[in-house]
């Protein structure tokens, strides 16, 4: 178990920000970070600034690593377009992020955790690497006797979130990638701004 799963609601506090948009998040309560010193903020520099909106993106999408996110921003960057929005689209080609917006399960960690315990399959194959990259058209389904585990079907019911509209659900526990998403289109519960990622690693 890695130190973020065992301590996912921190970098809520360190942030000051309910990254997930959970009832749970003890920002909730507390919107400053941890310590005797978190209620004094500085006004943050150029360089704060970008490195919250980093730590913001990074985090969201639960146990990636920073080598793994920076290669993420590599790979964004040799694409053509716009660099930002190329990030946002690989990340959210992630199969984790994919499961996760499928409302399978409740959070993106538990996503993580259900995929490498075989419980997801990727045109009818299993798959147990939750940073394999959904293409277009890709069908995603939950496996066998999963689709009725208590806490799946509590996520199912649960109207904490929406399924977006480029995954194209056939029932409740089968999905399409339909399409790459922009900035835009992805449900995030606070403001995301992969410029100042693109400006942090281009420093």
């Amino acid at each position: 178990m890695t130190k973020r799963q065992e301590s996912k609601y921190k970098i809520n506090r360190r942030l000051g920000e309910n990254l997930w948009g959970r009832a749970k998040s003890p920002v909730n309560k507390r919107e400053y970070p941890p310590g005797q010193h978190g209620q004094k903020r500085k006004k943050p520099t150029d360089y704060g600034t970008q490195l919250m909106a980093k730590q913001r993106l990074k985090g969201y999408y639960g146990n990636i690593t920073e080598k793994q996110f920076r290669r993420a921003y590599a790979e964004a960057n040799r694409r053509r377009g716009d660099t930002s929005e190329n990030l946002i689209g690989l990340l959210e080609r992630r199969l984790d992020a994919v499961v996760y917006r499928m409302k399978v399960v409740a959070t993106v960690f538990a996503a993580r955790q259900f995929i490498s315990h075989g419980h997801i399959s990727v045109n009818g194959r299993r798959v147990t690497v939750p940073s394999y990259q959904i293409k277009l058209g890709d069908v995603i389904e939950v496996r066998g006797k999963a689709k009725d585990y208590p806490f799946v079907q509590e996520a199912i019911t649960s109207n904490e979130r929406d399924v977006p509209d480029y995954i194209t659900m056939d029932g409740t526990m089968k999905a399409t990638f339909s399409r790459v998403p922009l900035l835009a289109d992805v449900p995030y519960p606070v403001k995301m701004e992969p410029n100042m990622v693109v400006e942090y690693y281009s420093r």
